[in-house]
């Protein structure tokens, strides 16, 4: 076998010989090149031998690598559709009046209570003049109606205990008078007997003439005295009456009292209401110097010096850069662990810069439950569509001193969730 082995390997050198067409000396030292290059080289059954290993480790690496990945995604919920948000404050005339001068334009930074627009205010100095002179007027009238009050409670009740005090002296003199009355009319009747017993006495000369006269004289004076007596009863029954009458009309006092209070409460509220209107015209002509309400950035401005504006007419808008948070919209599915409280880190594309906030509320209700048009799903076909729901992120305080951030610039926020 070695010999038939010996034997081929020298016919195929002779083929090899007879294709090339050059002598095995002339290519020895070639072979020799060869034999060191594969030298040089590790050995196949090395290769082999570790093969196992090499791909274990590649493996690991990759696992490794994957891992990493994995485990920075799975703690992050990331989104794109989130922009920097705040409040945006329009400012309007709250009074109509001619813009005397505006003294901020777009773009200037203003802080709250700064002066922006001055209407003409001669006509709310002139309404202030009135309120003042009308509330003088009514102080006045206030003041009259209270004295009078008092006055007219001391007056009143005088006159109705000296109207009670004649009541009661009227009804004792008609007392009287019928005593009297009583008193005439038992004399009357004593002197008319013995008027009668005289004339039965005359009739037969029993006793005098003159007697007779006398006792007739005596029951003239007597009717007289009775029929006095009568007319004096009736006199003082008409005084008592008339007594009467000033009592009831006496005890009238306390309504009158209460009328007289009423017009002096009127009166005083009658002093309250110029107070309010006086009030009010003060408002009004403050009213006048239009302030900034917030610190921030003027926008928008429409109104110009000369210009007649009407009570609740835009004239500014001022971005609050003092308070500006991010709205991202989150996709619902992304929304399992995410809470309040949780930090975030938030690339704003405009200055390529990173920025730390924490998640601070969660929407109410998805977005497109607030569109113009929300979907009803409860007609027609529906097709699922993954919700997006508002989550607003504060930003830290400090991160922004210099106020670069504007409402509406489009950020990326990554929310740690575990």
């Amino acid at each position: 076998m070695a010999n038939q082995k010996v034997a081929l390997l020298e016919e195929e050198k002779v083929e090899t010989i007879n294709q090339s067409g050059k002598d095995p000396k002339d290519g020895a030292a070639s072979e020799k090149d060869d034999d060191l290059a594969v030298a040089a080289e590790p050995p196949a059954s090395f290769v082999r031998a570790h093969a196992k290993w090499i791909i274990v480790v590649v493996v690991l690496l990759v696992a490794i690598g994957a891992y990493a990945v994995w485990s920075y995604y799975a703690v992050r919920e990331s989104t794109d559709d989130a922009q920097v948000d705040g409040h945006i404050n329009p400012i309007s005339a709250r009074v109509s009046g001619t813009v005397i001068k505006v003294l901020h334009d777009d773009n200037d930074f203003v802080q709250a209570g700064t002066l922006l627009v001055d209407l003409d205010p001669k006509d709310y100095q002139v309404a202030v003049e009135r309120a003042k002179a009308d509330l003088a007027n009514a102080q006045a009238n206030s003041t009259a109606a209270s004295v009078g009050v008092p006055y007219m409670t001391t007056t009143s009740s005088n006159q109705l205990v000296a109207a009670d005090a004649n009541v009661k002296a009227a009804d004792k003199e008609v007392i009287a008078a019928q005593a009297r009355v009583q008193e005439a009319q038992a004399n009357y009747t004593k002197v008319s007997t013995d008027l009668k017993r005289m004339e039965q006495l005359v009739a037969k000369d029993e006793v005098s003439r003159q007697q007779y006269d006398s006792a007739v004289a005596n029951a003239s004076s007597s009717r007289a005295a009775l029929d006095a007596a009568i007319a004096a009863v009736a006199g003082a029954e008409s005084r008592a009456a008339q007594a009467r009458a000033q009592a009831e009309g006496a005890h009238t006092v306390p309504e009158q009292i209460k009328i007289t209070q009423a017009r002096a409460g009127a009166a005083s509220a009658d002093v309250q209401k110029n107070q309010a209107i006086l009030a009010q015209a003060g408002l009004n002509l403050d009213y006048t110097k239009i302030l900034a309400p917030v610190t921030g950035i003027i926008s928008k401005r429409s109104v110009e010096p000369g210009q007649v504006v009407q009570a609740g007419q835009p004239l500014f808008s001022i971005v609050d850069l003092d308070d500006i948070w991010i709205t991202a919209n989150f996709k619902e599915t992304q929304l399992k662990s995410m809470k309040p409280g949780q930090r975030v880190k938030i690339h704003v594309d405009a200055y390529n810069r990173d920025y730390s906030g924490t998640v601070e509320s969660m929407g109410g209700a998805t977005g497109s439950r607030f569109s113009l048009l929300p979907p009803e799903n409860a007609t027609g076909n529906y097709v699922k569509v993954v919700q997006r729901v508002p989550v607003r992120i504060r930003i830290d305080k400090g991160e922004d001193p210099e106020h670069q951030l504007r409402p509406g610039m489009s950020a990326v926020p990554e929310v740690i969730v575990k």
